[in-house]
C-alpha cells in the first residue's frame, strides 16, 4: 500500500504525542456502550391565546395568507378565534421636491399603504404552539411581515391559593 508523507508522518507522530486518531475517536463514539441518559419531565406550556398580526402592501395575499393560516391551524387541531381585517390601511405620504436644488413649486407625492389582518388561536399547548408558528412562518409570502403575541397561562401562587387561617382574622370578646 503507498501512502503519502504526511500520513506517514501523522500516523507515526500521533500516538507517540499521546493524540488520538480518527479511528480511534470514531470507534469509541460508535462502540455499542449505552450510557443512561436522565430525562427531566418539563411541564408543557400552555397558552390561552396567540394573536397573529399579518401586515402587508397587497390585501389579496393577506386575505389568501389568513384562510391558508387558518386552514393550516384546523388540521393541526388548533381553535380559531377572530380572522378579522380593520377596513382602512395605513396611509403613509412623503411630499418631495422633484428637484435638489430648486424650483419649489414641482413636487411630488408617495403613498405606502399598510394592511392588517388579526387572527386568534386558543388554547394551545407550547409544542402545538411551536409546530403551528414554525409551519405557518416558513410559509409566509414575500412582502408580508408576522407579529406573534403569546398570552400564557400559569398556575396561581402559593400565597393566592391558599387561603389565610380563619382563626388569626376572628376578633376576641
Amino acid at each position: 500500500m503507498l501512502y503519502s508523507k504526511t500520513a506517514l508522518v501523522f500516523r507515526n507522530v500521533l500516538p507517540k504525542l499521546g493524540l488520538e486518531t480518527t479511528s480511534g475517536i470514531l470507534g469509541r463514539a460508535l462502540s455499542t456502550q449505552s450510557q443512561q441518559s436522565i430525562e427531566t419531565a418539563i411541564p408543557d406550556k400552555l397558552y390561552k391565546q396567540i394573536q397573529l398580526e399579518v401586515r402587508g402592501n397587497d390585501p389579496a395575499v393577506l386575505k389568501s395568507y389568513a384562510h391558508f393560516t387558518v386552514s393550516a391551524a384546523e388540521k393541526l387541531g388548533a381553535t380559531i378565534g377572530r380572522n378579522f381585517a380593520p377596513r382602512k390601511p395605513e396611509h403613509k405620504r412623503y411630499t418631495l421636491l422633484k428637484c435638489v436644488h430648486i424650483f419649489k413649486k414641482h413636487r411630488v407625492q408617495y403613498e405606502i399603504r399598510t394592511y392588517y389582518r388579526f387572527i386568534d388561536l386558543h388554547r394551545l399547548t407550547g409544542s402545538t404552539a411551536d409546530t403551528i408558528l414554525e409551519y405557518i412562518q416558513r410559509n409566509l409570502p414575500e412582502g408580508v411581515a408576522m407579529k406573534v403575541t403569546k398570552v400564557e397561562m400559569l398556575p396561581l401562587l402559593e400565597s393566592i391559593r391558599v387561603p389565610p387561617n380563619s382563626a388569626s382574622t376572628t376578633s376576641t370578646n
